[in-house]
């Protein structure tokens, strides 16, 4: 046990921390027309890794936080898709960008709900989730990544192919 926790559940926020941490930087290049690979590929492994150690905390039923995983799962499969397979062709740019910041919101939906189940203030003003402050705290975070998004879609549209490089020549 570290701070309380087992060696488990730290492994899976760190995994998750690092993943958002990385998201919003990668989904920030992409937003300013760059591709940084290396954040990609941390991006990648440590949100897969969040998503799939999610799993492995018990439970009796299978709940939103699961559907969250699954769902998350399967647009990071599209986040691959677009990178490897497809190389950005086409929509898949557009696929990529939205994919990173749609990831990346999952994580901090998530992150947002433990913060409101496990700091004491928040709970008190959210003992149940359903409160306003809990609603409002949720709808500013996805106003943000839709900013985050369009920003993304329209920045990398507009990026040139190669790695690193500022947006200033079309493709």
């Amino acid at each position: 046990m570290v701070f309380g926790i087992t060696t488990f559940t730290l492994i899976h926020v760190v995994l998750s921390l690092v993943g958002i941490v990385a998201g919003l930087v990668l989904a920030g290049n992409l937003a300013a027309g760059r591709r940084p690979e290396r954040w990609a590929a941390v991006f990648l492994i440590t949100t897969i890794g969040a998503d799939v150690t999610g799993f492995g905390f018990p439970f009796v039923t299978f709940g939103p936080s699961h559907i969250i995983g699954v769902v998350s799962l399967v647009v990071l499969a599209a986040v691959i898709v677009a990178h490897y397979v497809k190389r950005f062709a086409g929509r898949w740019r557009a696929t990529y960008a939205i994919g990173v910041v749609l990831a990346t919101y999952f994580n901090v939906f998530v992150l947002v709900t433990q913060l409101f189940r496990r700091t004491p203030a928040l709970i008190v003003a959210a003992p149940t989730q359903s409160e306003p402050p809990f609603a409002l705290t949720q709808v500013l975070v996805l106003a943000l990544f839709v900013w985050l998004g369009v920003s993304a879609v329209k920045g990398f549209r507009l990026a040139p192919a190669s790695s690193g490089v500022p947006v200033g020549t079309h493709w």
